[in-house]
């Protein structure tokens, strides 16, 4: 069975036809592609899987379940999780704490033991310290704990968010753009970094990138987006030879 399955989905704004028709299957462990040129849908499909938005019709499954249409904290807790092309991390709190938000999608204690500051509260407070801190190791973030996140390097905060990301227990990972705004040597770590992710935590992870280069060297597939239909998809070698999606998306 796919970890996600997507079944002719489709969105309009108004008389705007954004997503038509979208069938993709990813399996477990697949590191999956998703590019286009800019306004071909790619975001907007981020969007329909994790609830920001409703579908105008279509199915999306989750590991066997019907998501369809469910609210973004239900998806997350459901098993998917993203980041963002713009790095969206609570800078006024620490690289710790960042981790520590995505954790509270499987700890909580009750509104009395966190204002009294009983038991249940130390104890789940010390359990997501050790769980974020192994995290935090997993990316060589550990040393930086106690920094505010905004005092990050660039290439760290996209690490950072990855981490927090991962906290929630996901079953698929959704990366958008993740090479955004980074240099080529930024961009060989990253590269190692979500390699690594996928096989240290037998990850399922799909990813919108313009990176050809990233793209070409870590998805094993490929769906390639135009004017909010695909275009073609497969095995990454046979797509990104096929005449047509050079000439829409190479612009050769």
């Amino acid at each position: 069975m796919a970890v996600l399955e997507v079944k002719n989905l489709g969105i309009s704004f108004g008389g705007l036809r954004a997503v038509d028709g979208v069938t993709v299957a990813i399996e477990k462990g697949e590191l999956y592609g998703l590019i286009g040129p800019n306004g071909a849908g790619k975001t907007t499909i981020f969007n329909l899987l994790t609830g920001v938005y409703r579908p105008t019709d279509g199915t999306i499954f989750l590991d066997g379940e019907n998501i369809t249409g469910k609210k973004t904290t239900y998806i997350n807790k459901a098993g998917i999780a993203r980041t963002f092309q713009n790095i969206r991390l609570f800078h006024a709190l620490s690289v710790l704490d960042n981790v520590k938000v995505g954790l509270h999608n499987g700890h909580s204690y009750s509104t009395l033991s966190g204002i009294l500051r009983l038991p249940q509260y130390h104890r789940t407070e010390r359990e997501m310290d050790e769980k974020a801190m192994e995290l935090l190791k997993v990316f060589d973030l550990d040393g930086e704990a106690g920094l505010l996140a905004s005092n990050l390097p660039y290439g760290k905060q996209r690490k950072l968010e990855i981490a927090r990301a991962l906290a929630t227990g996901p079953k698929l990972l959704l990366l958008d753009e993740p090479a955004a705004g980074m240099n080529p040597n930024e961009t060989q770590e990253l590269m190692k970094t979500i390699r690594f992710v996928r096989d240290t935590f037998d990850m399922t992870i799909l990813l919108i990138e313009h990176d050809m280069k990233l793209v070409s060297g870590i998805c094993e597939k490929l769906s390639v987006l135009n004017f909010g239909q695909i275009l073609a998809q497969g095995e990454t070698s046979a797509v990104l030879n096929d005449p047509e999606v050079i000439k829409a998306y190479l612009g050769e």
